[in-house]
């Protein structure tokens, strides 16, 4: 996918931090709707190919989380986020 003029701030979802946002952009993941649209499995194949650094990243909430901030329910996602840890369940 093309980039966005305005891409999202992937940053701004719990996991993820400015290398893996940047991972992520390379792999054509620049918006909220393309991260809640892509599979775990597929977000794993990604960090794995960032090498081992990226190994301690856990996107199994990713997608879910990108859904809501897609949505614009913040409060929702804020309630989410605040029962996990380092972008997992806890």
């Amino acid at each position: 996918a093309p980039k966005p003029s305005v891409p999202n701030d992937l940053t701004r979802l719990e996991g993820i931090g400015p290398k893996v946002n940047a991972l992520l952009n390379e792999h054509g993941i620049y918006t909220f709707a393309q991260l809640a649209a892509t599979s775990v499995e597929r977000l794993r194949s990604i960090l794995s190919s960032g090498g081992p650094r990226f190994s301690v990243s856990d996107p199994g909430t990713w997608p879910e989380q990108a859904q809501l901030a897609r949505d614009g329910k913040w409060d929702a996602l804020k309630a989410f986020t605040d029962t996990l840890k380092g972008g997992r369940l806890v």
